[in-house]
């Protein structure tokens, strides 16, 4: 079997560490360089000839520089006669962008499939894509995994009695409820409508929540608008607990002290898909952050070992 090769861009080196280590392999060097006129050169360390190649980079702020170094790094192991090159995404951001809801608009999340697949990239492996029809955008296979089984096992050891998982919205219900049957739970969702990046409106939740602890489970949280929300519906329904649970922690412009402010929230757990930022309360003590790295390295061995990943990672 051909011999395996893992490299990792800038956007988040530990979890590439931390993926390398579960996986047995090491992280090879890059290299990247800033020349005067902000155009970026990579140079991939080590030889990449006739290797099964493993780039490891999620599409976090600043995006698009994380973006130009993912298609710089991927063409980079094509015109060094990889084998194979496989770009692990853990957050793909630009699965927001899937449809045209206004004319004159780009589908990005379409666009930057073909960049990618331009670039060098044979494979792609990602992880909790919001939309999961950009799953088709790609020409190339792509191996889509979720974190609810780390998600569920974090909670599997607290009284759940009373508590039911509600999705904020019907578009991510579908996942809601794998993950509620995984614990045993009902499962609620909100009724929304979204106006702008700003501003959303749920304007009822669908299933019972009266006087019940609570499960919110989404797929990311940015701004945490969507979750505010949510977080106001639920007190007329005289919600006394909360726990907010999501695979991608991006908590933009001081979401996470927003969230974590409001009284009924016990506890917020994410994933480290991304990382953290740094700032001011952004390592709050309500938040707790999973690995996902012993899935991403089991699915990078069997995408190595030519072994099936959908049998490890359907759905619930």
């Amino acid at each position: 079997m051909r011999q395996i090769a893992v490299f990792s861009g800038s956007a988040h080196p530990q979890l590439a560490a931390e993926i390398c280590l579960a996986l047995g392999e090491p992280l090879l060097p890059t290299r990247l360089r800033h020349f005067a006129n902000d155009c970026l050169e990579v140079q991939l360390q080590a030889n990449c000839r006739e290797r099964d190649v493993f780039i490891i980079q999620p599409l976090t702020p600043p995006v698009q520089n994380h973006l130009v170094e993912l298609l710089l790094m991927l063409d980079a192991a094509r015109g060094a006669s990889a084998a194979r090159v496989t770009a692990v995404i853990p957050h793909y951001s630009y699965a927001r962008s899937d449809k045209k809801d206004m004319p004159r608009v780009s589908i990005g999340g379409r666009l930057v499939a073909d960049l990618l697949v331009t670039a060098g990239a044979s494979r792609v492996l990602t992880m909790a894509l919001h939309s999961p029809q950009v799953h088709g955008f790609f020409s190339v296979p792509v191996d889509h995994l979720h974190a609810l089984r780390e998600l569920a096992a974090h909670f599997a050891g607290q009284d759940l009695s009373t508590t039911v998982v509600v999705s904020p919205d019907l578009g991510y219900a579908k996942p809601a409820a794998a993950f509620a049957r995984m614990l045993g739970l009902p499962v609620a969702a909100g009724a929304k409508q979204r106006f702008s990046d700003k501003r959303v409106a749920i304007t009822s939740i669908i299933g019972d929540v009266d006087g019940r602890e609570v499960i919110v489970l989404d797929d990311e949280i940015a701004r945490g608008t969507t979750v505010l929300e949510l977080l106001t519906r639920l007190s007329d329904h005289h919600v006394p607990s909360v726990r907010i649970a999501c695979t991608h922690g991006l908590f933009c412009d001081g979401a996470l002290g927003r969230i974590a402010a409001v009284p009924e929230v016990s506890e917020i757990v994410c994933t480290n898909t991304v990382p953290i930022p740094d700032g001011p309360g952004m390592h709050h003590p309500k938040l707790t952050v999973l690995s996902i790295a012993s899935a991403l390295a089991e699915a990078i061995r069997r995408i190595h070992e030519g072994e099936s990943v959908s049998a490890l990672f359907g759905p619930g």
